[in-house]
């Protein structure tokens, strides 16, 4: 079974485009029961399941492997685990893939934190009066 979605441009071929997930291990079957999960000839899996072992710097380093990957378009990532690596997630300005914060069960979701929304209002907001 295919589980990617199919995006055309004009500029490119047709690729195949799949979801990243870095999240507890309860958020990870939950998408992977959706069809979402998918192993590679190289073993290498479209998501990070993190529990108390996990380190930041492994989280930072599925994140950057994930940014990297030519086949992930969307990358969710619980916001407690964003947290954790909050300066690369904010740095990360590009539209392909994006990056969207979920909450998890233990945490629940903060808008105040997540990056993409910060970036929003700092466009939508009015330009501040000069006197």
């Amino acid at each position: 079974m295919n589980n990617a979605i199919s995006v055309s441009s004009l500029e490119t071929e047709d690729v195949e485009k799949l979801l990243a997930v870095i999240g507890d291990e309860d958020t990870c079957v939950g998408f992977m029961l959706a069809g979402i999960g998918e192993v590679d000839e190289n073993r290498e899996a479209n998501f990070m399941v993190v529990d108390k072992r996990t380190t930041p710097a492994q989280i930072e380093a599925s994140f950057k492997k994930f940014l990297a990957r030519p086949d992930i378009a969307i990358i969710l990532i619980s916001q407690e685990n964003a947290d954790l690596i909050r300066p690369i997630v904010d740095a990360h300005l590009l539209a392909v893939p994006s990056v969207i914060e979920i909450p998890s069960k233990q945490h629940p979701y903060d808008a105040s934190k997540d990056s993409i929304l910060k970036r929003a209002r700092g466009i939508m907001s009015p330009p501040k009066r000069r006197n």
